[in-house]
């Protein structure tokens, strides 16, 4: 590493540490299953004296089953403290829902229509009226540990060269005075910078055709919703590696 920042070529892991970072699920909990299934084949095959999953973020939204996967995640994390979950937009946008709700926001018009449906509660965002009731329906049916999992994420999380965050930076801000709103919603200003940062910035949010791997960052935000692909990267020291799960 140098003043100017670090290489993606040249980021290391902590020593003795296997990392393995996962993009935007959204709903797909038979991928997120399958990818720790993948994850725990490799552990048992490649033993490593330490390791951490760290999930980029947007757990609920627009995919068929946000319930299960944060059964999934807050009882994973429960189990075993080296398993992290960030927080994503949509993650915070239907704790926010939650609390107050409101017909025409990011969970009304990004998904959360298949969210309330996998707590078996339909809502009509059109109808005041049934909104009201339904709104309250979906509050009551979201049990206490969904709540607890989602008030609990942290916003970022550094591993030795790697800065992990669900959308990404403002560059030039110092990566522990990053505002938490911009880790969870930037785009373009981050996405088009090309300047080195001082650590890798490994991020999901923007999905693409591909993983997108940059000098200054990486992209795991394959769209699994509805490309049926979710996709991690996997540190060990210096090597990087790409590994992917499909439908």
């Amino acid at each position: 590493m140098t003043a100017a920042g670090i290489h993606f070529l040249n980021a290391k892991g902590p020593d003795g540490l296997r990392i393995y970072a996962i993009g935007d699920v959204h709903g797909r909990l038979d991928l997120l299953e399958r990818i720790h299934d993948v994850i725990a084949a490799n552990l048992h095959v490649h033993p490593v004296e330490n390791w951490r999953i760290v999930h980029l973020g947007d757990y609920v939204d627009r995919g068929p089953n946000s319930s299960g996967v944060l059964d999934f995640l807050a009882g994973a994390q429960r189990r075993d403290e080296r398993i992290v979950s960030l927080a994503g937009n949509h993650d915070v946008g239907f704790l926010d829902f939650l609390t107050t709700p409101e017909p025409n926001g990011l969970f009304a018009n990004y998904g959360g229509s298949e969210t309330a449906l996998s707590y078996d509660v339909a809502i009509d965002f059109g109808d005041p009226v049934a909104f009201a009731a339904q709104s309250e329906a979906l509050r009551r049916a979201v049990p206490k540990a969904h709540r607890s999992f989602l008030e609990s994420l942290p916003f970022s999380l550094t591993l030795g060269d790697f800065f992990f965050c669900h959308a990404g930076i403002r560059p030039g801000v110092p990566l522990e005075t990053q505002d938490p709103q911009e880790l969870i919603w930037i785009r373009d200003a981050f996405l088009n910078y090309e300047g080195l940062h001082p650590k890798i910035i490994v991020h999901g949010h923007t999905p693409s055709g591909e993983p997108e791997v940059r000098p200054n960052r990486i992209n795991l935000d394959t769209g699994a919703f509805m490309s049926g692909v979710l996709t991690a990267l996997v540190i060990e020291g210096g090597d990087k590696q790409i590994m992917q799960v499909a439908a």
